[in-house]
């Protein structure tokens, strides 16, 4: 996988104006705007969103619209997040990026695997693999009914091509009873699948990495980590011998293995600390 290399511009922080504010569910909202250098992200890359005097942050860029609109999709998790939550249309924000590599699309028969708040750079992968893929299978995993992101989306984009989608919801609200990972099994068993996708908790991507490791179906998976700088100079967010904002977030299934006995096990802290996930 090529390392990601952009020009300087990318780096220049910019003021855009808050477009629209859609609430996902209880506790995720998405925020659309215009910006020229975004129109040019893919799935997978990602944004440092400046919340005017509170911090930066790392957001998954979740959507590029034909209207020239951009978004990224964000839960409520702490006091940048709440910041950027209490902002409305007509705000501003800022902006660095896009940063990173993206997702490899396919032209073979894919399998997503979505849990939480990962939905958002797959909803925008899934929009462009329909261009593409033979055969698009997608679960998507969440603790509740409430909780379920894009679902209404992804069956819109879905319903252009030969599909299917799996819902699972911890608590049995909403389609299965269980997590993200429980079908995996059965499908690689019946399914030839020429790729697998992941993004959500790091368990969860680490649990996908060794069924499809069992299978020999390659994997790729968006990983993330504390960013400061965004363009790999800070070193925060070390995994193994790798930055995440520089040689990621997407990280493919012979990276994943060089840094087996770290991912899904644990992150670093603000501190540097290791953090047990």
């Amino acid at each position: 996988m090529k390392l990601s290399v952009y020009p300087i511009t990318y780096n220049w922080i910019r003021t855009v104006k808050i477009l629209k504010v859609e609430e996902e569910n209880p506790n995720v909202k998405s925020f659309f705007f215009k910006d020229k250098l975004c129109l040019k992200a893919k799935p997978g890359q990602f944004l440092m969103v400046w919340i005017p005097g509170v911090d930066e942050i790392p957001l998954s860029v979740s959507g590029v619209y034909q209207n020239g609109n951009v978004s990224v999709t964000v839960a409520k998790v702490g006091e940048a997040t709440e910041a950027l939550h209490r902002l409305k249309a007509g705000d501003y924000i800022g902006l660095r990026g896009p940063f990173g590599n993206s997702f490899q699309v396919s032209d073979g028969n894919v399998l997503l695997v979505g849990g939480g708040t990962g939905m958002a750079p797959l909803a925008f992968l899934a929009e462009k693999l329909v261009e593409t893929s033979k055969k698009i299978i997608f679960i998507i995993g969440a603790k509740t009914a409430k909780e379920l992101l894009f679902l209404n989306r992804v069956k819109f984009s879905l319903s252009k091509i030969n599909s299917e989608i799996i819902v699972l919801t911890e608590d049995g609200s909403a389609g299965l009873k269980g997590v993200a990972t429980d079908p995996l099994d059965e499908l690689l068993k019946k399914e030839k699948i020429d790729t697998t996708y992941a993004c959500g908790p790091e368990p969860m991507i680490r649990e996908v990495f060794l069924i499809t490791e069992r299978f020999g179906v390659p994997l790729q998976a968006s990983l993330e980590r504390i960013m400061r700088c965004g363009i790999g100079l800070c070193g925060s967010c070390m995994i193994g011998k790798y930055r995440v904002c520089r040689d990621g977030p997407v990280f493919n299934s012979q990276q994943l293995r060089e840094v087996i006995n770290e991912f899904g096990k644990y992150k670093r802290g603000f501190d540097g600390r290791k953090i047990e996930f």
